[in-house]
């Protein structure tokens, strides 16, 4: 009578140690990676636009370099000139 009574705990022990490792998909991993396709899908402005084979209409590349050489010197700090402080018998003036 005793070896049943730890076969059956034991065996109950088993399944339930089995049990945790037979988990099911979370509602978290069904839905993984969904925010970021959504995202991406919102941020297209056509997404049929892969299949149109017209050629694009704008900026020729000498002119679009040009542009963005303007742009980005926009950005450049010119330099002051030099600041030169001139002093003659305790009076100072200063000149650029």
């Amino acid at each position: 009578m005793r070896p049943t009574l730890y076969y059956s705990a034991a065996l109950v022990i088993a399944v339930a140690f089995l049990g945790g490792c037979a988990t099911q998909t979370s509602r978290l991993e069904m839905d993984y990676g969904t925010s970021y396709k959504l995202s991406k899908f919102n941020q297209m402005l056509d997404p049929a636009a892969e299949k149109n084979l017209e050629p694009v209409y704008g900026l020729n590349g000498q002119v679009a370099e040009k542009v963005i050489e303007k742009y980005e010197k926009g950005f450049e700090r010119p330099t002051r000139p030099p600041t030169y402080m001139l002093s003659v018998g305790g009076i100072g003036s200063q000149s650029q």
